[in-house]
């Protein structure tokens, strides 16, 4: 019984996650798959066929040396990162 309910609330999670994705409609994805994997962003695509998903393609993971600056012009520092925001006497 407890297995079921795992198994239930899995499948149930990654339809959510299927929902949120981006899709692409399987005659869509065969006449641009080397376009689409391209472009192909790191939450990946649903392919679907009658609008119901048949597939999930997802990039190949990167080296993380791959990542240092994957993120550069995408996010903003708001304040100092440096600091805790606490001051503290270290003196002793």
């Amino acid at each position: 019984m407890r297995r079921t309910i795992s198994l239930t609330l899995d499948i149930i999670y990654d339809q959510s996650y299927i929902m949120v994705m981006k899709k692409v409609a399987a005659a869509k994805f065969k006449a641009q798959c080397l376009s689409i994997l391209d472009h192909l962003e790191p939450e990946g695509i649903v392919i679907t066929k009658h609008g119901k998903p048949v597939a999930r393609l997802l990039p190949a993971e990167r080296a993380s040396a791959d990542l240092i600056g994957a993120l550069r012009g995408r996010i903003r520092i708001k304040g100092d990162i440096e600091s805790t925001g606490v001051k503290w006497n270290a003196g002793g």
